[in-house]
């Protein structure tokens, strides 16, 4: 009985959602190729990185980033990017897990 509960629910979920669904795809606009957009730039996703003279933990800390800081990012090694803070223009490696470029999802 309980099953047989769970599954009308889900099914009657799905009926609700499947308009709202295909109401918001059909209204879109059609994108434009990725290849033609620039690229996103990258942020900090948690209140503070450090800037590290090396790409390790264990080396001199240069400054910090903050969310509201803007920076450019030069190159990469491994999980780790060389970064130019525009703010105070130290330049160093920040930890990847901490910065990264938002994601877009592209139609073609």
């Amino acid at each position: 009985m309980r099953s047989t509960r769970i599954a009308i629910s889900a099914a009657m979920l799905g009926a609700l959602a499947l308009p709202v669904l295909s109401a918001t795809t059909a209204s879109a606009t059609p994108a434009s190729s990725c290849s033609s957009q620039p690229p996103l730039p990258y942020e900090v996703h948690t209140a503070a990185v450090t800037i590290r003279s090396k790409a390790t933990t264990h080396s001199t800390a240069l400054g910090v980033l903050y969310k509201s800081h803007r920076f450019r990012v030069h190159k990469k090694s491994g999980n780790w990017l060389y970064i130019t803070d525009k703010t105070t223009g130290v330049k160093g490696w920040v930890s990847g897990t901490y910065v990264y470029r938002d994601v877009r999802m592209c139609l073609d």
